[in-house]
């Protein structure tokens, strides 16, 4: 099974284009943090990706360079021969799901609030606690 699941940062901006025959492809970059660290730093690997149609305008649209990105697709090689006549190897993650992994940034100037960030639970008034039905 060729299957891939990747969360890491864009690199650049995702470059777009439309193929001749109307097919949307979009290019991005992804650095993916390594599990460890080597020498106390930590060391990420930069990762091509491709997206099509409608995923790659989702791409385009949504992320840019330094945006944390979530992905699910597969693994594709191919082989090209450049101009100078040499044979050139390549290795691209298909992106067939992409997802947001953080939340839109607040303005630099403003910071959560202790109310903003609350506590994860819903406010419950007073008085109501017959018609709750799991209590």
């Amino acid at each position: 099974m060729n299957n891939v699941c990747l969360v890491g940062r864009l690199t650049r901006d995702p470059e777009t284009r439309i193929t001749p025959n109307g097919l949307v492809v979009t290019r991005f970059s992804v650095a993916v943090d390594r599990r460890f660290k080597r020498d106390g730093e930590q060391t990420a690997d930069f990762i091509n990706c491709v997206s099509f149609g409608k995923t790659a305008e989702f791409v385009e649209k949504y992320f840019g360079k330094g945006q944390r990105i979530g992905l699910t697709g597969r693994i594709q090689t191919g082989s090209y021969t450049n101009k100078e006549g040499k044979k050139v190897y390549t290795t691209d993650i298909v992106a067939e799901d992409v997802e947001f992994v953080e939340s839109k940034r607040q303005d630099s100037d403003s910071k959560p609030t202790e109310s903003d960030i609350g506590d994860g639970f819903m406010n419950v008034p007073d008085g109501i606690d017959e018609e709750l039905p799991f209590l």
